[in-house]
C-alpha cells in the first residue's frame, strides 16, 4: 500500500475512492481498522471511520489506531480526508485529529475542503457552496454539526491549539513550486496546518503536486486529484481498472440526510416512485418500526421504493427541541441500521443510501468489511460493491448528487453504464 487514507465517515470516504480509482490506482475502503493486512493489489487504502460527531477524544484515538495500521502496511504517504463542508463543531473534530496526525507524523499539512465539481471551493481562506458562503448554503441549518462560519481558518483555530497558516489563491496560481515554498515559509515560521485556497481543479492538481513527499495531507476528496500522478511518476502504480460488473435484484432507496439537496432528491424521487416518510416522533413512540417499513419495501419491490427521514429544517428542529439532539439522531440511525438488515434478508440487494451518519449506521449493521469502489455514479459517489456477498451499493453525502440520483444510482448498481 503506498497512500494510506483515514475518512471521518462511510460516504466521504467512498467520495474519495472514486477520486482516487479515477487517478488509475487500485482502492479498497475498509470498514473501521482492519484486524489483518490490506491485499497485495491495493495501492490506496482507505480506512473509514464513523468519528465525525463523535467526542473529540474518541475520534482521535480511533483515528490513530488507523494511522498505526496503515504505516503498518508501508503506506508513504497519510491523507486526511473530511466533508467538503467542513462538517464539524466548534470543537472539532477535524482539527484535533489532523493535530494528532500530524504529531505523529511530522511537518506541515494543508487544510484543503475543497471540491469544485460539487461547487465547493476555497478564497481567501472563505469556504463558497456554489456562489453562497458555506454559513448561507444551508449548512447553517445542519442538525449535527452546524457551519455558521465561512472562513475555514477561524474555524480551525477554536479547534486546534497552535496557529493556522494561510496560502492564497495568488500563491496557488503561480503553480507548484510556489505553493512548495510557501509551505516551507510556514513551516518554518512553527505553522503545522495551511489552509490553501482552490477554485479549480486545475489548482488542486497544483497542491497535489506541491505536496509530494509531505507525510500527511488534510482536505476533501478533491485535495487526492493530484497525488496519484506523484506516485505514477515515482514508478510506484500501475493501471487499475474496476472490476465492478453489476448487481440484479430488488433495489430500495434509503435517505437519512436533511440537507437542501436531500429534500429535492426526495421529493424528485418521488413523483413516480412509492415513498415512505419517517417520523422521528413515531420511530421513537413505537409507532414506526423497521419491520412497518419493510412491509412498505416489500409492497413495491419492483418499484424503487424509497424510505426517507429527509425533513425541512424547521420541522428537524422541532423534533430537536422536543427530545433532544442526540436521541432523535441514535433512534433514526438505529431505526435505519435495523431496517437494512431487514431489507437485504428479505432479498434487496441494491441500496441507494443519503446521508453520512445514516450511510455509516447501515454499513456496520450489516457487517461489511470493505468495499470494491465501482464506476462513478454522481461527482464524488462511486458505486460499490462488497466481495463475496449479492449485494451492491451507493453511499451519498446529503448535498451530493443530481435530482435524479437515486433512479440513477439503482441502474448503476445493477451494471447500467454510467
Amino acid at each position: 500500500m503506498i497512500l494510506g487514507c483515514i475518512a471521518d465517515d462511510f460516504t466521504g470516504a467512498s467520495d474519495l475512492g472514486n477520486t482516487l480509482a479515477k487517478g488509475g490506482m487500485a482502492v479498497t475502503q475498509f470498514v473501521g481498522v482492519p484486524a489483518g493486512r490490506a491485499p497485495e493489489a491495493c495501492e490506496a487504502g482507505i480506512v473509514s471511520l464513523k468519528s465525525r460527531t463523535i467526542p473529540a477524544g474518541e475520534a482521535v484515538a480511533q483515528s490513530l489506531a488507523a494511522l498505526d495500521w496503515l504505516k503498518a502496511q508501508g503506506c508513504r504517504q497519510i491523507l486526511f480526508k473530511y466533508c467538503s463542508t467542513f462538517d464539524s463543531t466548534p470543537e472539532g473534530n477535524i482539527g484535533p485529529v489532523a493535530e494528532a496526525l500530524l504529531a505523529r507524523l511530522g511537518g506541515i499539512a494543508v487544510v484543503c475542503p475543497v471540491f469544485p465539481a460539487t461547487g465547493r471551493t476555497l478564497f481567501n481562506g472563505h469556504l463558497f457552496v456554489g456562489d453562497r458562503l458555506l454559513a448561507e448554503s444551508g449548512m447553517q441549518n445542519h442538525p449535527l454539526t452546524p457551519m455558521t462560519d465561512p472562513d475555514i481558518r477561524r474555524w480551525l483555530r477554536r479547534q486546534t491549539t497552535g496557529e493556522v497558516g494561510h496560502v492564497g489563491l495568488a500563491i496557488v496560481r503561480e503553480g507548484a513550486e510556489a505553493i512548495r515554498a510557501a509551505l516551507v515559509r510556514l513551516a518554518g515560521g512553527g505553522i503545522g496546518l495551511a489552509v490553501v485556497d482552490a477554485t479549480s481543479d486545475d489548482d488542486l492538481l497544483a497542491i497535489g503536486s506541491a505536496v509530494d513527499g509531505h507525510a500527511l495531507v488534510t482536505g476533501g476528496s478533491g485535495i487526492a486529484l493530484g497525488l496519484p500522478a506523484n506516485f505514477r511518476a515515482a514508478g510506484l502504480i500501475g493501471a487499475a481498472g474496476s472490476a465492478f460488473s453489476g448487481q440484479r435484484g430488488p433495489a430500495v432507496a434509503l435517505s437519512g440526510s436533511c440537507s437542501a439537496q436531500s429534500l429535492r432528491q426526495v421529493e424528485a424521487h418521488a413523483v413516480s416512485h412509492p415513498a415512505l416518510a419517517i417520523e422521528p416522533v413515531a420511530v421513537l413512540a413505537g409507532a414506526m418500526t423497521s419491520a412497518m417499513a419493510t412491509d412498505f419495501a416489500m409492497s413495491h419491490k419492483g418499484d424503487l421504493p424509497i424510505i426517507h427521514s429527509t425533513a425541512t429544517p424547521e420541522a428537524v428542529r422541532a423534533a430537536q427541541e422536543r427530545f433532544g439532539k442526540d436521541v432523535i439522531a441514535a433512534g433514526i440511525e438505529r431505526f435505519f441500521a435495523e431496517l437494512a438488515v431487514r431489507l437485504v434478508g428479505a432479498g434487496f440487494t441494491r441500496l441507494a443510501i443519503g446521508g453520512g451518519e445514516t450511510s455509516g449506521a447501515i454499513v456496520t449493521a450489516l457487517g461489511i468489511e470493505a468495499f470494491a469502489i465501482g464506476p462513478e455514479i454522481d461527482p464524488g459517489v462511486p458505486a460499490l460493491a462488497i466481495e463475496g456477498r449479492p449485494l451492491a451499493m451507493a453511499l451519498k453525502s446529503g448535498n451530493f448528487g443530481g435530482l435524479d440520483f437515486y433512479a440513477k444510482a439503482c441502474a448503476i448498481l445493477e451494471g447500467a453504464q454510467p
